[in-house]
């Protein structure tokens, strides 16, 4: 009888066991389908579920396996890096470690994959094509040269995806010559591959460079086409890539996707040419009805507020259908660069009722506070940032607080509020407060920041050219002359500015004291008109925006006054003048901050030739109208 009931309770357990790893199979079964559809709430309930009965102990680990890879999958780095450290190492296999290799952090990701080396365990070229992105992304080029010598050592270099992932690589650090001897290896390279190598001739060396090997290639995908057309916008060849987009659609019928119409309007946005970026709206609405989707709409809100056409930009984002919270952010974005903060603060508050803010939409307040003088708003949405919507406020934040303070004159606050700032502040903070004090002609409190600016980075011509200024406009000629000896001898050179115009879909660039246009000739003989009706509008050279880099410091005011009226913004302004029908808009686009003298010229000349002009430089739009600026000459 004893017998009988210890073998009935045998059984009893053994049927108790076998149930329970069933039930565990199944678990993990679910848990992989949860994985695969990223479907992140059932897969949270499933855990709940294995959780309470107790599965998660030995000998049914392989449920954190499967746990590990529902949150990978579903972007939640931190939860699955804290099932994978659970896990002991007898348990961890391949499948785990390229799994968190492909979702942590670049530095994280290559720690792994050193670890996984170090314990014996067998990889694949997955793995390895998930090292070498991480290796992409940490921003060191040594890490990725080292990571080419494993690719050798293990015998990975004949596998396709793997020298895909290497030259991507090299084409991240601009490395276009080792991308190129990788590519040459391959035997047989597929589409991915010269598609890969394309992207890197395109960015790093010339776009001629890539449509030399865009034409070779025997077949051609949609990331091929994109690449190239983007890079024929962000050049300036709006006849090739409006001629390359017709040829897609209608010569090899690929169709335009969203994918690359965004990439399209991306490239224009940074080039500001709204000829192309015109053709894509064209195109969208007769493809896709005036229903094309929040990421579509988007981009194109985005892409006409970058080329100053901030009322067709109002007009999109107006008539789109849904808009989520980047939709709110680059209306927001775009108002702000626009000086029009009276207009952000009121949409504000419209964009509260429809979706939640975040990072991003207070940046695009702040800034349009900092632009338009509005200290108090600013100081509100500051502290309502965290107290209000319970969003940390980040070093952005500060310096565009920073940047409220200094532009409305009040430094002591902006000195007070950098000191008591809970993180170090950074380059775009001192460097805002730097621009503040020359605004404002601090000169002792310039001199402070720029000791510490150049601790942190000494190369950064910026900075010496605004002290240096600041040195001339207080009638320190001597010290702004030293200052300018001393970045001579270390081989430092202030970044020429340069002024672009698109006329006719064609894009022209000029550098201060160009002569290398076909126009020459006729673009001085306007400019000495300009000059001659500036003055009688009221225009004096500002020669104290002169920045004194030149070989003789002694220039009489004459030459100094010549090298003011031929800043390239001026130049692109008289190209403008003789290549546009009278009255019609022109729009300049300056890779560095607009300077005063060209400021002051400018707003006079929109009145003298009746004309509109829109000039981008680096921080923001300027909108010449009728003699007066957009910005009211606070920037």
């Amino acid at each position: 009888m004893a017998f009988n009931m210890r073998w009935s309770e045998s059984k009893a357990t053994t049927f108790q066991s076998a149930s329970l790893s069933s039930l565990a199979l199944r678990f993990r079964s679910l848990l992989r389908q949860c994985a695969r559809a990223t479907a992140l709430r059932p897969g949270k309930q499933l855990h709940a579920a294995v959780t309470v009965t107790g599965l998660l102990s030995f000998p049914n680990l392989f449920l954190r396996n499967a746990l590990l890879h529902l949150y990978a999958a579903c972007s939640l780095a931190s939860h699955a890096h804290r099932l994978f450290d659970e896990i002991p190492h007898s348990h961890k296999d391949l499948v785990d470690y390229t799994t968190l290799i492909r979702r942590c952090s670049p530095l994280e990701s290559l720690k792994l994959f050193l670890q996984m080396r170090q314990l014996g365990l067998p990889f694949d070229g997955v793995a390895m094509v998930c090292a070498l992105n991480a290796s992409a992304r940490l921003g060191d080029p040594k890490v990725g040269s080292q990571m080419h010598v494993g690719v050798v050592k293990f015998g990975f270099e004949k596998f396709d995806k793997v020298c895909n992932a290497l030259m991507n690589v090299y084409v991240k650090f601009g490395l276009v010559g080792e991308a190129r001897k990788v590519f040459e290896e391959i035997e047989v390279p597929s589409v991915v591959s010269w598609s890969c190598f394309l992207e890197g001739l395109v960015k790093w060396e010339s776009v001629e460079s890539g449509r030399v090997v865009f034409d070779e290639m025997p077949e051609r995908n949609e990331v091929a086409w994109t690449v190239m057309i983007a890079g024929y916008v962000g050049n300036g060849y709006t006849e090739e890539a409006l001629s390359l987009m017709e040829e897609m659609v209608f010569g090899y019928e690929f169709g335009l996707n969203c994918v690359t119409l965004c990439s399209v309007l991306s490239a224009c946005s940074q080039s500001g040419d709204v000829c192309v970026g015109r053709w894509v709206h064209a195109y969208v609405v007769k493809e896709m009805g005036l229903d094309f989707g929040v990421v579509m709409g988007t981009s194109l809100v985005d892409m006409y507020a970058k080329c100053g056409r901030i009322n067709a930009a109002l007009m999109v984002f107006r008539n789109m259908l849904k808009r989520n919270v980047v939709t709110w952010n680059a209306m927001l974005g775009g108002l702000a660069m626009h000086g029009m903060g009276k207009v952000v603060v009121d949409i504000f508050s419209s964009m509260v009722e429809e979706v939640k803010p975040d990072g991003v939409t207070f940046m695009a307040l702040l800034s349009a506070c900092s632009h338009s003088g509005f200290v108090e708003k600013g100081w509100k949405y500051f502290h309502d940032l965290e107290s209000v919507y319970g969003i940390k406020p980040e070093i952005e934040h500060y310096a565009c607080m920073v940047g409220i303070l200094g532009r409305a004159g009040r430094l002591e606050e902006a000195e007070i509020f950098v000191k008591e700032m809970p993180i170090p502040p950074n380059e775009v903070v001192l460097g805002s407060f730097l621009g503040s004090c020359f605004a404002h002609g601090k000169l002792q409190l310039g001199e402070k920041i720029m000791k510490e600016l150049v601790e942190m980075n000494p190369l950064n011509t910026e900075y010496h050219v605004l002290l240096s200024n600041m040195y001339a406009s207080s009638g320190k000629v001597d010290k702004a002359n030293s200052l300018r000896q001393v970045l001579k001898k270390r081989g430092i050179r202030k970044v020429p500015g340069m002024s672009s115009i698109y006329v006719d879909g064609k894009l022209h660039q000029f550098i201060a004291g160009d002569k290398s246009h076909t126009k020459t000739s006729e673009i001085y003989m306007k400019l000495d008109e300009m000059i001659c009706k500036l003055r009688l509008g009221g225009y004096v050279p500002n020669t104290s925006c002169q920045v004194l880099f030149g070989d003789d410091c002694s220039e009489a005011l004459e030459e100094v006054e010549q090298v003011l009226f031929t800043h390239s913004e001026k130049l692109a302004l008289c190209f403008g003048l003789i290549s546009t029908p009278s009255g019609s808009p022109l729009h300049i686009f300056k890779n560095l901050r607009i300077c005063l003298d060209c400021h002051s010229a400018i707003k006079i000349a929109s009145d003298i030739y009746e004309r509109e002009i829109v000039v981008r430089d680096r921080y923001r739009f300027h909108t010449f109208k009728h003699g007066s600026c957009s910005c009211s000459d606070y920037w």
